[in-house]
Order: structure tokens, then sequence, then C-alpha cells
């Protein structure tokens, strides 16, 4: 089975690396070829860091990156693909964009999946002919470690393409939840509530951000804490998933006062050095 990952970033570059270590013919497009270079050191250093642990064997991985290729083509890059992923940012024009693009120049049989993590996959199918072969999988950050992944059936989505998506995510190692869409899904509705009213909490003095992230680890067994992970994913894209929801969902999903300030602030997360907590020195250190 021959894959495409449509988007060269932090998830498209890790659910590259998934589908190659898989066994997959994978291609990783993205319009940017400093964008592609980076995936590439990317998936070279997960590569490293899994022999290093001694989930991979040394052997293993010319072979595994003559599997993967990089194309800057849309057209050239779906080419013979039997399931194309779609990992661009949290952009529902963006995303109907490119699926208007991929319906007229993918083969018709090749199934076509959206990595979003709450966006309406029945409203991204429309943008095609065919809104049966549309479906969504929800990879979560970082692809390599985390085992889930959120299956989501449009209005319109197929036996037939469920079938694939559930097929591959477990030939990459994953688990998988059946998902009848609704807005947020299951995880990033529950996670934006979490979060939020992590955010509430700071605001009001409650605890520090230190010791709300160290109470939600160790006295929910939680891998990490709110803050933790947010500044992980990006404090804009929670936002967007907030605002989505919150006009979905009602007022339950209004973003906290602070997440929004922050936001304008600059205050991404880990990727530009700065979110609730600061990153700048270690930044600086891996340059």
């Amino acid at each position: 089975m021959r894959l495409t990952i449509v988007g060269g970033g932090i998830m498209g570059s890790g659910i590259a690396h998934a589908a190659a270590v898989a066994g997959f013919d994978t291609v990783l497009n993205d319009l940017s070829n400093e964008r592609l270079d980076q995936a590439l050191r990317s998936i070279t250093s997960l590569l490293d860091g899994g022999i290093e642990r001694g989930k991979l064997r040394s052997e293993d991985k010319p072979a595994i990156l003559a599997r993967l290729e990089l194309e800057q083509d849309l057209t050239a890059a779906v080419d013979g693909a039997d399931l194309v992923i779609e990992a661009v940012p949290e952009d529902i024009a963006l995303k109907r964009k490119i699926f208007d693009r991929l319906d007229e120049i993918t083969s018709p049989s090749a199934v076509l999946a959206t990595n979003t993590s709450s966006l309406s996959i029945t409203e991204i199918a429309t943008a095609t002919n065919d809104p049966s072969r549309v479906i969504g999988m929800h990879f979560f950050n970082p692809v390599a470690k985390m085992k889930l992944i959120e299956i989501v059936r449009g209005a319109e989505t197929s036996e037939r393409a469920f079938r694939i998506a559930a097929e591959v995510a477990h030939k990459m190692g994953k688990e998988t939840v059946d998902i009848r869409e609704s807005p947020g899904f299951v995880t990033s509705r529950i996670n934006a509530l979490i979060g939020n009213e992590a955010f509430h909490m700071l605001e009001a003095g409650v605890a520090s951000a230190e010791d709300i992230d160290k109470a939600v680890r160790l006295g929910l067994n939680h891998p990490m804490g709110p803050f933790e992970m947010i500044d992980m994913v990006g404090l804009d894209t929670r936002l967007g998933v907030l605002n989505y929801l919150h006009e979905r969902l009602g007022e339950t999903y209004r973003p906290s006062p602070l997440l929004v300030r922050f936001v304008q602030e600059g205050r991404l997360g880990r990727k530009v050095g700065r979110g609730v907590y600061d990153y700048r020195e270690e930044k600086a250190r891996k340059k």
C-alpha cells in the first residue's frame, strides 16, 4: 500500500515516520523545500532514537529511509496513492481547498483522510465529489510515542474507507477508537476543557502553573500536565480548537482570557521558545 502525507510540519513528519517504519511506501508532500528538509532531519533523528532504545535495528534504517520520498508537487506526490493523509494547520477553508484538489488528482479508489483534531469531517468531505471516501484519522503528538488514532466517520464515510484507515493504523502499531462525528470528537473535547480550566485557575491564582501540572500528573496519573501539553501542542492550536468548540457547542468552551492574551503576545509554546513556560535557553542550547 502506498501512502501520501500532505503537510511536512510536526504532525506530517511524524505520520510519515510511522508509515515508513510500518513498511508502507510513503511520500511526504509540502510546498516548502525547507520544511521537507527539516522533516527529513526530524525523521532521521527519530530513527536514531529508536535504534538507541532498541526499538529498531540499525540495519533497518536504510530500508526505512528508502521507503520515504519527499515531493513538493502535490500531483506527483499522490500518484498511485492508496491513502492520502492531510496534516496541514487547523483551518477548514485550507483543508477544503486541499480536498477539492485531491478529489481532482487522486485515483477514485484512494481514501482521503484528514488529521484534524476537531473540525467536521462531513464539512471537509463536501469539497469532494465522493464524500464516501473521506474519513478522519486523528493522530496525536508526538506520533512516534502516542498509541491512539481516533478514526472519525463523516456522514457519508464508507465502510471501505473505515476499514482501510483502521488497517493502516493497526499496521503502524496504533490502537484505534471508532468515532461518530461530533465537534472535537472525544479527546479534543476533554483536553480542551481540562486545559481551559487550568488557565482559569492560573488566572485566579489558585496555584502556580508548575503545581497545577504536578497535581494533574501525580494526582490524576496523566503523563503530563495541561500546561506542559498545551506548550507542546501550541497555544494558538488549542485556542483555535476552543474557538471552534465554543462556536459549535456553546459557553462551556469559551476560551480563557489568559490563553487569548498569551496567544496575542506571541507565547505560542515550545515551537517559538515561550508559552506558559519559557524554553528560550533550552532552544538556544540546541542551536
